[in-house]
């Protein structure tokens, strides 16, 4: 849906794009989600109201052509919902140039970038460029694009063309960006809604069947792990339902609402629909979409947590056998397993905390605030990674001392007692966040690990009164 440039080049160039590494990816997306920060009422504020001898239109309206441009889903994160531009084609000067709501600025580096998205500071901004120059880009992305005609009067012409020159002033140009809300195609919206006095909005006025969530789980199946993260990271301000005239936040789904409304002009007496003329520029099929991240993850806790269970042995800790504790047959392979599946859930558990807990300190991403996650996910977990090392690489238990044991005991019971918590308020639908698949398919062998590692990842202190 956007576009990356450099603000040293020309904005009506694009620029390169830039490799990112899979958290700055991660803390993108999530920024390019976060348009639920801002009240429904804020983010669809009223266009200011313009002057219309402040902004003159061409001699001849009727030369003036409006065409609406529509991008499929690609495979990069921002593109993963589409984009939609306007096509301006005026034969009194002889120009033709698209609109494009979707560029934003990454030449202060793509880590600050990502970090100012996080905390809320997203600036996207207006561009112009030939269709020459767009459409070759859709090509080496390989998206599909299509073009229809927008059949408007004249005075609805001018109407739309007054707000474009508005928009193309330095002062207007940069917006702030509102995935749900503010976005490219919001801004198409608006300003046609606006050229045709509230028609739109007054006729697609009803309620969908889809939350928020849902659209975004649809359209991300082609980046399973973006997909999983996303449902994880937000919280229950994208559950509730989404409104027809929100859900045009969707390039597909605009195109196909403005399909179904008909244009005050009229041929041979017959009113004309709004859309006309459509024209497939160019066909490519649809990313490929990735198997289910919650089934993988799902598989990758418990295939090896039961396998794990079935090494389990007891090892007594004196000759005479009067203490023992419960350790791991074949633990060369045993606990460089144990070291691996640690790796990834303390990675995963340590990141997804610190972007929910930091989300409340520094973000203005409310979507992103009091998640119900926070109980599975702890900032903490983070250093799990070095207990974790130690197993893959020492392939033993981490010893404890009578120093560490009670903290180490206390803070899996923790966990384990907030995971116990999790299955109640899931089974017993006591929130109004979605986390049914988390319970479903990460939560049981994420209990199961935790209750393994409690009894087989540490060496018990020995007794001080141990006879050797």
């Amino acid at each position: 849906m956007t576009r990356i440039w450099n603000a040293n080049n020309n904005s009506n160039r694009p620029g390169k794009r830039a490799i990112l590494s899979p958290l700055c990816l991660l803390t993108l997306c999530l920024s390019l989600l976060g348009g639920l920060h801002s009240s429904q009422a804020q983010a669809q504020a009223q266009l200011e109201p313009l002057v219309a001898a402040d902004y003159p239109v061409p001699q001849d309206m009727s030369a003036v052509h409006f065409y609406l441009i529509t991008v499929d889903v690609g495979d990069q994160v921002w593109d993963n919902f589409g984009h939609t531009a306007l096509r301006v084609i005026d034969e009194n000067s002889n120009t033709d140039l698209v609109f494009n709501w979707g560029l934003f600025d990454v030449s202060g580096g793509v880590v600050a970038f990502s970090w100012n998205f996080f905390k809320g500071i997203m600036e996207y901004q207006l561009g112009t460029n030939t269709p020459a120059n767009e459409f070759a880009m859709y090509r080496d992305q390989q998206r599909s694009v299509w073009q229809d005609k927008i059949n408007l009067t004249n005075p609805e012409k001018e109407i739309l063309y007054r707000r474009l020159m508005w928009n193309l002033e330095p002062e207007n140009r940069v917006y702030d960006y509102q995935y749900f809300f503010d976005n490219c195609t919001t801004r198409v919206r608006d300003y046609l809604d606006e050229a045709l006095d509230g028609r739109i909005r007054s006729q697609l006025d009803g309620m969908t069947e889809q939350t928020f969530r849902e659209q975004v789980r649809a359209h991300y199946e082609s980046v399973a792990v973006i997909r999983f993260s996303l449902d994880i990271l937000m919280n229950s301000n994208i559950d509730r339902r989404v409104s027809e005239w929100e859900a045009m936040f969707l390039p597909l789904q605009f195109r196909e609402s403005l399909s179904g409304i008909r244009s005050d002009v009229a041929v041979g007496g017959q009113r004309q629909m709004l859309l006309s003329d459509h024209q497939q520029i160019m066909e490519f099929a649809p990313p490929r979409v990735e198997q289910d991240a919650y089934q993988i993850a799902s598989v990758m806790l418990l295939a090896p947590v039961l396998f794990l269970m079935l090494m389990l042995k007891r090892i007594p800790m004196s000759y005479f056998a009067t203490h023992s504790r419960v350790g791991l047959k074949m633990a060369g392979l045993s606990y460089r397993l144990l070291g691996l599946l640690g790796l990834l859930t303390a990675l995963f558990s340590g990141i997804y905390g610190c972007l929910m807990l930091g989300s409340w300190f520094v973000s203005e991403h409310l979507d992103l605030h009091h998640n119900i996650n926070l109980l599975l996910f702890w900032p903490t977990d983070i250093l799990g990674l070095v207990v974790a090392m130690r197993w893959l690489l020492l392939r033993r238990a981490w010893p404890l001392t009578h120093n560490t044991a009670p903290f180490m005991n206390y803070y899996l019971l923790a966990h384990v007692l907030c995971m116990l918590a999790y299955a109640v308020i899931a089974l017993g639908g006591l929130v109004e966040q979605d986390i049914s698949l988390v319970a479903t398919y990460v939560l049981p062998g994420y209990l199961l690990f935790t209750l393994l590692i409690w009894v087989v990842g540490f060496e018990p202190a020995k007794p001080k009164n141990m006879f050797f």
